[in-house]
């Protein structure tokens, strides 16, 4: 026992000693943007909570926005809200010239995963949403790295325009394709941005390129017993159709991914239905690859709807892009998540992650904040989508992932919700505001640095045209 404390007792020393030495490395401005973050720690904390009780769906995120833009106000940014024609989207920013670096913040929340903040399954209120993607710590620490960016401005430290862009919408309909359409990076040299997450790491992967669309049938009610010979039925079709691409699976490439949710089948057995409507989405790791399995599944829907001999109507929803990956900015975000060192945690915040793991059958190992080293980019990652990817397609963007929940945590369910209504989710919030807010200032400090990663940038995209995957039209917010 007593040798084992000892390794405990150097551990501790040499951990200690790490951070002091990383702490000695780092420049005078960086310091300054580590103290703004912990000066603003309560603030930003404070606002996480609200957003995460408030716990918004896509487009309705009002609370959530007018917080952080609120703030923005408080603390010196020219806000303008109501951007691209969604209310819940707005900018916030500070200063003049170039450069212009942007940071993104997200605050919508997903339905239906309510949770206390608490290791055990129970919702904070039955049916409600919650944030199972960290949204709520998304964009209170973007803000923060702004503001701390925003201060050395005013101090004299540092010269440029500090942009703050509140991007409601992410989980459904993605918000950002409209933001991007209305020009709202049209100025910017470099975009950051981070996302919750199990690990620590500058991201340095690609996400899946995505397309939603609706695909609805329309045929002809009669009585499903009595004279079902006159009625035309629209569930047919519909289970024709998602027939169909479930024998189409097997001809598809391994990244290819196509999900459907069925949203009316019919509303009671003794009627032959007249309408049906399922949403569908088809995604692939590059935009190239997933627009032909778009193409096709949208011809599947001829094929079932004549085969039920009904009508049938597809409907564009919105589609995003892979993320374009930048390296020469992923480099500059390890070195600054080098400089600040890992998260530690209390034993309480041990056990707590150690009960969720337990709770949703994972090893139970607590807490990932090791630092990761920067991986070799693949060219076909798996994993989810963003709409970022549509920002990186029109900008240099730099991607971070910071640990807010423990290790295996399954995501988009009720164990991140719980993290990140706690402090465990709170230290990830903060130190992704201090990554993200010492590589602003590396940026503005080395215009080689923009240089680079816009070269690489320019590389990467190549000659492929941004077309943005959207219906004509204004985005699609409910009409108060």
């Amino acid at each position: 026992m007593l040798i084992t404390m000892k390794k405990i007792t150097l551990l501790i020393t040499l951990l200690l000693f790490v951070v002091s030495l990383n702490a000695q490395k780092m420049s005078k401005n960086k310091k300054i943007i580590v103290a703004s973050v912990e000066k603003h720690k309560a603030d930003l904390i404070k606002i996480s909570d609200s957003i995460w009780a408030a716990a918004e769906t896509a487009f309705e995120e009002t609370k959530s926005a007018e917080i952080l833009a609120k703030y923005a106000e408080k603390n010196g940014f020219k806000v303008t809200r109501g951007v691209a024609n969604i209310p819940t989207a707005f900018t916030a920013v500070y200063g003049s010239g170039k450069p212009v670096i942007s940071i993104l913040g997200e605050f919508d929340a997903l339905p239906g995963i309510s949770q206390k903040a608490q290791p055990i399954k129970e919702p904070l209120k039955d049916g409600a949403a919650g944030h199972g993607c960290g949204h709520n710590l998304f964009g209170a620490a973007s803000l923060g790295a702004a503001i701390a960016i925003k201060e050395l401005m005013a101090n004299g430290k540092i010269k440029g325009t500090i942009k703050f862009l509140g991007t409601p919408s992410e989980e459904k309909y993605f918000a950002k394709i409209w933001m991007v359409r209305d020009g709202l990076w049209d100025d910017v040299d470099v975009n950051l941005s981070w996302h919750p997450s199990a690990k620590t790491e500058a991201d340095v992967q690609s996400s899946l390129a995505l397309v939603d669309f609706k695909v609805e049938f329309f045929g002809q009610a009669a009585h499903a017993s009595g004279d079902p010979w006159n009625g035309r039925s629209a569930s047919d079709a519909l289970e024709l159709y998602t027939t169909g691409i479930n024998y189409y699976r097997e001809h598809i490439k391994p990244t290819v991914r196509i999900h459907y949710h069925i949203q009316d089948g019919g509303q009671v057995v003794n009627v032959v239905p007249d309408y049906s409507k399922l949403w569908v989405r088809v995604r692939d790791t590059k935009r190239s690859g997933m627009m032909p399995v778009y193409e096709r599944v949208k011809e599947m829907a001829e094929g079932a709807a004549i085969m039920a001999n009904v009508d049938y109507k597809i409907s564009l929803i919105s589609g995003i892009y892979e993320v374009l990956v930048n390296r020469s900015g992923g480099k500059l975000m390890q070195n600054n998540l080098e400089l600040l060192g890992p998260l530690t945690y209390t034993e309480e915040e041990t056990l707590f992650g150690k009960k969720i793991q337990e709770q949703t059958g994972k090893p139970q190992v607590g807490m990932d904040s090791k630092i990761k080293p920067l991986k070799t980019t693949k060219e076909h990652p798996g994993g989810g989508s963003t709409d970022v990817g549509d920002v990186s397609w029109n900008v240099p963007n730099i991607n971070l992932s910071v640990t807010v929940a423990p290790k295996d945590t399954p995501w988009h369910s009720w164990a991140v919700v719980a993290c990140g209504g706690m402090s465990i989710g709170h230290k990830g919030m903060l130190h992704a505001a201090k990554a993200l807010g010492m590589t602003a200032t590396d940026l503005f400090e080395n215009p080689k640095a923009i240089a680079d990663i816009k070269k690489e940038y320019t590389e990467r995209k190549g000659d492929e045209v941004y077309e943005p995957i959207i219906p004509d039209g204004p985005p699609p917010v409910k009409q108060k």
